[in-house]
């Protein structure tokens, strides 16, 4: 049997134990803080297609209501998902949905917030992901050739790494 207790505590934290098996990492001794990730996708699709998600013509309903309720189930399953995930009491998560018409599509921005001895990151990225693919399942009988891109971390507050922010995506003129 294998010790799953020793994975390197706080300070060599690692999803390996002694003999390599994969484990859960042990956060125990780390400090409970208030720990905010932001995460962001955007869902490429047809001009034609942002304009029926605009007039809220989607024979599915409310493309941008639903995929913004689904981002948020999504990110309280997180731990269902993700193996070796901690399950985490979040304290809220937000999912913000906005048209763009230069990708043209949508630009999802996911916050998930909770006080604990871990990072909600994963929380943050679950949400933008499930509510790009909630967008393409309510959309791909117009357009197949959407895409779900640029899922990635903005920023991550609180914990011992501190605050975090990714570079952006537009170059600086």
């Amino acid at each position: 049997m294998t010790d799953s207790t020793n994975n390197g505590g706080a300070s060599g934290l690692t999803h390996f134990d002694a003999t390599g098996a994969a484990v859960m990492v042990d956060v125990s001794a780390k400090d409970v803080t208030e720990r905010v990730a932001i995460a962001e996708a955007r869902v490429r699709m047809a001009p034609e297609t942002l304009v029926v998600v605009r007039r809220g013509d989607a024979r599915k309903g409310d493309v941008i209501g639903i995929a913004r309720l689904a981002g948020i189930m999504g990110a309280k399953r997180t731990a269902d998902l993700i193996p070796l995930c901690h399950p985490l009491p979040l304290q809220s998560v937000t999912v913000d949905i906005e048209p763009d018409d230069a990708l043209p599509g949508l630009v999802i921005r996911a916050t998930a917030r909770v006080t604990a001895r871990t990072g909600v990151e994963m929380e943050a990225l679950t949400a933008a992901s499930v509510a790009g693919l909630t967008v393409y399942d309510m959309l791909k009988a117009i357009d197949r050739g959407m895409t779900i891109e640029a899922v990635r971390l903005i920023e991550k507050r609180g914990g011992r790494s501190g605050h975090w922010t990714a570079p952006s995506l537009i170059p600086e003129p």
